[in-house]
């Protein structure tokens, strides 16, 4: 079976006391963000894991039921199913050296024009994965099954939060998604 690497935004992070039960249900496969005082609460949260699945919406959607049962009122609203990576997360998806990969973002390697890096915070950068698979010209089969499921689910996350009586159980969406995404 397929692991899928994704994250998920949170109606809020996890207090400490409310780790076990996700580590319980997910056998510490998910990370989320924590938090220690009540006004931090009104943050989004957020979660992220490598989760095997016969799919990917699957996968995600195995991952929202175990997050949403493991702590009171915490909702998941959005999934990001094209991951941010670090140099070294590059390396080994290209099947480089960190070194060859610094040199391409450098311009010192390559064809130039290496993707910008989509978040630095204390001299770490992450890059996200679909710009840097194309400046690779590498096909990521299950970049093409991201795009769509991410959508899909996203608007099932939508509906289900606006109007939550007429949402389609997870069920219905994995099995939609199955027939249309390879």
């Amino acid at each position: 079976m397929p692991s899928y690497d994704f994250a998920l935004i949170l109606s809020r992070p996890f207090y400490e006391d409310e780790l076990d039960p996700l580590f319980d249900r997910t056998y510490g496969h998910v990370t989320v963000s924590i938090i220690s005082e009540p006004h931090h609460a009104e943050r989004p949260g957020n979660a992220s894991c490598s989760w095997q699945g016969p799919s990917l919406a699957a996968a995600i959607m195995d991952v929202v039921a175990h997050v949403e049962a493991s702590a009171m009122d915490v909702r998941v609203h959005r999934v990001e199913a094209d991951p941010l990576l670090t140099i070294r997360d590059i390396a080994e998806r290209v099947g480089r050296s960190t070194d060859s990969v610094r040199l391409a973002i450098t311009g010192s390697r390559g064809q130039g024009g290496f993707p910008a890096s989509e978040l630095s915070s204390a001299g770490h950068r992450l890059w996200r994965w679909s710009k840097v698979a194309a400046w690779y010209d590498l096909d990521d089969p299950q970049l093409r099954e991201a795009r769509p499921t991410a959508r899909a689910i996203n608007g099932w996350l939508a509906l289900r939060e606006v109007v939550p009586d007429v949402a389609p159980a997870p069920e219905a969406i994995t099995n939609a998604l199955s027939a249309v995404v390879a």
